[in-house]
This record gives C-alpha cells, structure tokens and sequence, in this order.
C-alpha cells in the first residue's frame, strides 16, 4: 500500500526519538499519574476504513510498542464505520442507552458533533495539557475551531482538508489562446465570472447556426462552502463570531455572494449537473471546479462526450479565489478528535498520544494517502511532503503543495457550532442548489422556446430578483 511506503521513512527516526525521549519526560509523566508498570488504558472510537484504517492500526500497534510501553499507555482503537454512525455510538454510549459499548476516552468527530458532547458537559479540556509553545506549532484555524470558549480547547486537529480549484489544461488552453485570458484571470470570483462569460461566448460561437448554445465553464462542489467563506471573508459572517453563535444575514454581503454564484449560474456560465463536479468534468460539462483535497483524488484524465468522443486530458491545480480587495480566506474542514471527560491521569494520556499521532513526518504520513492535510505548520512544505510521500501521484502532489501554501498564506475558517448549525448548513446548501438549478431550467426553458436571452436573463437577475431570493432564502434558513 502507498501509506505504509509513506510511512516507513518516518517511523524509524520517529520511533528511536520517541524512547529516547521518554526517559527524559518520565518524572513529567508520573506527575500525572503515569507509571510504565502499571499501565492505562485509552479507547479511541474512529470512522477510517480501507487503507487509513490499516494505517491507523498501525500506527497504534507502533505506539504502544515504543512510546506506550515506556510512559504506561496501551492504546485500542475501534472504526465506527462512518463519522454519522461513530457520533451516534458516542451519543448512544454517554446516554447509557441499552446495547450501548462503554464510551471511549477519544471519538473522532467534526464540530457540530463535538458541540453536542460538549453541551452534555463531556468533553474534556485538553489545553492544560499542551504548552502555549506546542500549540503554537499548529496550523491556527485547526487550534481555533476547537476553541469553543476562551481558553479551552475541545476538538484536537489530525487531519484536515481545505478547497482547491482545478482546471482541465487541455481545454483551458485552446480557449485561452483564443480569448487572451491566463491562470491569473482566475484569482478572484469577480474576475472568475468574467471568464466564465466569456467561455460560454466561446463556446457558443463554436456552432454559429446554433444560438444560445454555449458551455458552462465552472461548477463547485460545495456551495454552502462558498457562502459562509465569502460571508466571512466581506465581512460579515453568515454564523456570528460570538462565544453564543447564530446566523446572521447581511443584506449587502449576501447580494455580492448571490451576483457572484446565483447570476452566473443562471446565465448557464456555472453548471451543478452530477452528484460531483469531478463528474461533470468527466464529460465536459465544465473545465473549472472547485472540490476539497481529499475530492481532487477523482478528477478525471479523459473527458467522454455525448457523443461517446473521448480524449485524454492533463489538469492544473491552482488556489481558490477570492473577492477583490478581501483577505484571502479559505475553509478548513475534516475531522478531528476530542477526549471525554474523565480523570487527569487518563485525559493525559489521550494527550500523550494525540501528540504523538500528530508528529510532523508521522502525520505527513498518514493524511496525504486520503488528500488529507498535516496539521502542523512545519509540516505544510513540499520539502516535508516529499520526504515521506516521494511516490505520491502528481495530481495528489500538486494538490496538497497547492493546499499547504494555502494553508501558510490564507486566513482558515470554519464557522462556529451551534444548536442548529448541521440544519441551518443543510438548508443554505439545498436553498442555494435548487434556485440555482431550478431558475437556470426555467430561463433556459424559455430562451428555448423563442424569447429574447437577454430580457428572461434579466427577470431572474435584476434587483427584484434579487429581493425576492433573498426573502426566499431568509425563510429557508428560518431552523
């Protein structure tokens, strides 16, 4: 498997330092309760299958031969199958409902996961066991979202992903030639519209007899993404900042988000049409798309035509726009891991081996099989990448450098948990799918059946269209 040839150029090193330096930490461990004859032990509750779960496994067994056998921990880890089924094992488990497995001491979990255990009272703190100095190695926006108060610190960072655009090389350069445009006409999403208008102009002037038939240029996976970064990012986030998050809805921001995204979509210059934009690459529905690290692993290398024509491709993985004149913002997602409340001398141990976990080589090694990001700063490079991934596929490759100079240079966000935040995302995500989709249907209906493109155009993207989207929106996120 790539994963272990990632990690065997880590583990010896790793492993060597690790009993070297347990001796030295060994009066620091008994402080707390750690004594190498008398072990204890920690559960950890996970959602990897297929090749993390081997690597996990692994690493475990590694653990506990070397840094577990010297402080007293024994490590057992268990796979929940899936992030919704291992957060309702947790549930189930601290609710002491019948069948329900003992609760662990770790559980992997995304924050609104987190956020419930916690409102329970049964997360644990884990910044008294971790230096302002050790913490300061991680990336900032993964140490910010489990901070759910001042102070505190309540998911730990493993693995992380962020978004990325790709680009169809191939196509993109015949058009590029023709048009004038280059890689830096897709910095912002202002300038990216631009583009995308003019592909459509392209493309439909292809087939002279054939009017309004030009192609959509770009599509992205995740539009809630798109509306809480760019919310954030112009400066007024659809979820508050606030120690007692809620959503907010600033008129303004939202118009520049719905000209942005909505109008160019039901221009027919944006395209949402299989379950992923890697699919709609596949047939050359779009060349352009924004999809996560982890979703880069499936873009295409031949595009298949309606006509059952088919020809190989090569792609270009750049940075994901920005608004002008904004800070560049990009979104952290992924999940990490939090520790149930229980006593110091457990709690630490959790930390004991968390840290250990998320080592630089040793997590380098582990995330970017998956498309995953390392957590620490240091471990963001293509020099550190390279050392332990040499074999890396250069998609993979050029896609995680390209995510890890974001990760150096973008502010990363993840908007705050709340009650009802997994249901207000659900409902900007359907609420921003179905008008998009559905509008663009309806224009296109028409314009198809002999109205002028421009006048339908501008009944949908007008300001009365846009007073109308957003009361409609306003309703939709009413959870």
């Amino acid at each position: 498997m790539k994963i272990k040839r990632f990690l065997s150029a880590a583990v010896a090193v790793l492993s060597l330092t690790a009993v070297l330096s347990g001796c030295n930490s060994e009066n620091k461990d008994n402080d707390r309760g750690l004594n190498k004859n008398s072990p204890v032990t920690i559960t950890v509750w996970h959602y990897y299958n297929g090749v993390q779960q081997t690597s996990f496994d692994e690493m475990v067994k590694e653990f506990n031969n070397t840094v577990g056998m010297e402080k007293g921990i024994i490590v057992q880890a268990s796979s929940k199958n899936s992030v919704d089924d291992l957060a309702k094992s947790v549930t189930a488990a601290l609710n002491k409902e019948p069948g329900a497995d003992k609760a662990p001491d770790i559980f992997g979990c995304y924050a609104d996961n987190a956020y419930t255990v916690d409102k329970m009272g049964m997360v644990a703190d884990l910044s008294q066991y971790f230096t302002a100095e050790e913490l300061a190695e991680y990336v900032d926006g993964y140490i910010n979202e489990g901070r759910f108060d001042a102070g505190t610190l309540k998911i730990f960072p493993t693995a992380k992903s962020t978004e990325i655009m790709m680009i169809n090389s191939t196509d993109w350069q015949k058009f590029a030639d023709a048009e004038g445009v280059t890689y830096d006409d897709l910095k912002t999403w202002e300038s990216l519209v631009s583009v995308s208008e003019k592909y459509y102009n392209y493309t439909d002037a292809l087939t002279p007899d054939v009017p309004n038939d030009g192609k959509s240029f770009f599509g992205r996976d995740s539009v809630e993404n798109y509306m809480l970064i760019g919310a954030k990012q112009l400066g007024s986030p659809l979820v508050t900042d606030s120690t007692s998050p809620e959503q907010s809805l600033d008129k303004a921001v939202v118009k520049r988000l719905w000209e942005n995204y909505y109008v160019p979509f039901v221009k027919g210059y944006f395209s949402m049409e299989g379950r992923f934009r890697s699919d709609d690459a596949k047939t050359g529905k779009v060349i352009a798309l924004v999809c996560s690290t982890t979703g880069a692993a499936y873009y295409p290398d031949k595009v298949t035509l309606n006509d059952d024509t088919v020809y190989p491709i090569e792609n270009v993985v750049l940075p994901i726009p920005n608004f002008e004149g904004t800070e560049a913002y990009a979104v952290q997602q992924g999940a990490g891991m939090s520790v149930i409340k229980s006593d110091e001398k457990t709690e630490y141990a959790c930390a004991v081996f968390l840290k250990w976990f998320t080592e630089a080589e040793r997590n380098i090694g582990f995330a970017v099989n998956s498309g995953y990001l390392p957590v620490k700063k240091a471990a963001n490079s293509a020099s550190e990448l390279d050392k332990v991934a040499s074999s890396i596929d250069s998609t993979m490759r050029n896609t995680l450098v390209t995510a890890m100079n974001e990760a150096n240079s973008y502010n990363f966000y993840a908007a705050k948990p709340f009650e009802k935040s997994a249901a207000f995302r659900s409902a900007l995500k359907n609420y921003m799918e179905s008008t998009t989709k559905n509008d663009y249907a309806a224009a296109a209906a028409r314009i198809a059946g002999g109205e002028d493109r421009g006048a339908v155009l501008s009944e949908y993207t007008d300001d009365a269209a846009f007073e109308k989207w957003f009361k409609g929106l306003e309703t939709a996120l009413a959870v």
